[in-house]
């Protein structure tokens, strides 16, 4: 874990991002550092091309943002399959779908995974007939990552690449059916990159680059995969991608530009708003459940009498309290009924993931691991640390609060929120056992207010894009 840094340090934009892919690649069932990898293959493509020195930024920062649309399409996903979604993305992105055969048998190993044959056969032929499925779920997932790239402020180029990561160069490729040069180049370099990555990490490198050869001219470029498979004797460049413990380091040395980006504070806080969106965007039960607890919180903090560094930091945490919950199977999340016992041993899982998530990223340290314990109780019957009231500080306190308040009074789509008196008296029962008393209090004096609800109302972010996420939207100014 990195250490802390002081809040006057130089803390660069690529480090926060970086870190911050591993969440990405638990949604889309990945193995830990996928984004990463994908990264150094694709900036070494665009290196060998002789790409210049603006194109290779858009390219470095495309590559560790492809995934950001991810979380939107995974309700859709683990419902149309019936299984879970992280475990259909990644078996799926082993197939080439151009080839029917394989592709449907795929598809049928994948649906209503431990579910009888009955409902295996529904989800099967469901997939069947509406090809269109398909697509509309890639765009969903691309047109998101590409919205979510502009409002961080990165280039045009960096956003269409992302829009586009799933497009073949025969044209039988999503969104759009691009084929050919008609695909923005940054897109094609990283379908490559992602793809053999996949691959590589599945079934190393000998079938990897099979991979490419067999598909060169359908989904890749021609001279691309030429350019890759010269690599395969490169055994030295292998082990280096292999090495997981230096894999931050070394994307960290490939960032373009004579000097580092910094990640401002104005920065920061775009990508924790961004990031909440991500974590937001996985269940449609929680539509804004972390821009509200952060705003909850920060509003509790301020009324308790904390200062601006303090309610900065419980902003962040707010955001990014659930990002573990990137790792839970949406199976689990969407379920209308009661959950298992063992389902709740995988949802009880994710604040050690936003844990190990946060504390990846050294301007996070300070809090990551208060912002992970939201679900821990005074008497120490939280989970899933089942931490005593001595261990708790300051943030865990008021997020715990905020959490469970927003959840009681949110609307969700099998439900109306509680009224706000109704929610307080039920959070009343656990003042003092699950809940810090002064802190509680402080939150219904705001509750009653309507301050909280006014909050709700706008969605409590300086950034509303973030979640509206129009079709085209201006981008902000571009990062420089």
């Amino acid at each position: 874990m990195p250490a802390a840094v002081r809040r006057d340090a130089f803390v660069r934009l690529a480090e926060v991002i970086s870190a911050l892919t591993y969440a990405l690649d638990l949604t889309e069932g990945q193995r830990p550092g996928h984004t990463l990898r994908t990264a150094l293959i694709a900036m070494r493509v665009g290196r060998e091309l002789a790409l210049d020195e603006q194109a290779l930024a858009a390219l470095y920062y495309a590559a560790l943002l492809k995934d950001s649309g991810c979380s939107s399409n995974a309700a859709r996903l683990s419902a149309l399959f019936g299984s879970d979604d992280q475990r259909v993305k990644r078996d799926m992105r082993l197939v080439d779908w151009h080839d029917r055969w394989k592709l449907a048998m795929r598809t049928a190993r994948n649906c209503g995974i431990g579910r009888n044959p009955v409902a295996r056969l529904s989800h099967f032929l469901r997939i069947a007939r509406t090809p269109s499925m398909t697509r509309d779920i890639i765009q969903t997932r691309c047109e998101r990552g590409a919205q979510i790239a502009l409002v961080l402020g990165f280039p045009l180029e960096t956003s269409e690449a992302i829009g586009h990561v799933d497009e073949h160069w025969c044209g039988l490729g999503h969104p759009a059916g691009l084929a050919g040069d008609e695909i923005p180049l940054l897109s094609r370099i990283l379908l490559l990159a992602q793809t053999v990555e996949v691959q590589w990490s599945e079934e190393g490198l000998t079938t990897a680059m099979a991979m490419a050869r067999q598909r060169r001219g359908r989904w890749f470029e021609p001279r691309l995969v030429d350019l890759l498979t010269t690599w395969q004797g490169d055994h030295a460049w292998w082990r280096m991608l292999a090495d997981d413990e230096a894999l931050e380091s070394r994307v960290l040395g490939l960032e373009p530009g004579s000097e580092p980006l910094q990640a401002t504070d104005e920065r920061v806080d775009r990508i924790a708003y961004a990031f909440s969106a991500v974590i937001d965007a996985k269940t449609p039960f929680t539509a804004r459940h972390s821009t509200n607890v952060a705003s909850f919180a920060v509003c509790i903090a301020g009324a308790m009498g904390a200062d601006a560094d303090t309610r900065r930091d419980l902003l962040r945490g707010g955001l990014l309290h659930d990002i573990g919950k990137l790792g839970v199977s949406n199976r689990i999340l969407d379920k209308p009924g009661r959950l298992t016992d063992a389902e709740l041993v995988e949802v009880r899982k994710h604040p050690r993931w936003s844990k190990d998530i946060l504390g990846r990223v050294a301007a996070f340290h300070g809090f990551a691991a208060e912002a992970s314990q939201h679900h821990e109780r005074l008497d120490g019957t939280g989970y899933p640390w089942q931490l005593s009231a001595s261990q708790l500080g300051p943030m865990a306190r008021v997020l715990a609060v905020a959490d469970v308040y927003e959840a009681l009074t949110a609307d969700r789509p099998y439900r109306a929120g509680l009224p706000v008196g109704s929610a307080l008296d039920l959070m009343r029962r656990d003042r003092g056992t699950a809940f810090d008393p002064a802190v509680f209090d402080a939150a219904a004096v705001l509750a009653e207010q309507g301050t909280f609800a006014a909050l709700a109302d706008t969605g409590g972010t300086p950034f509303p894009d973030l979640h509206a996420m129009p079709a085209r939207f201006a981008p902000v100014a571009a990062v420089a």
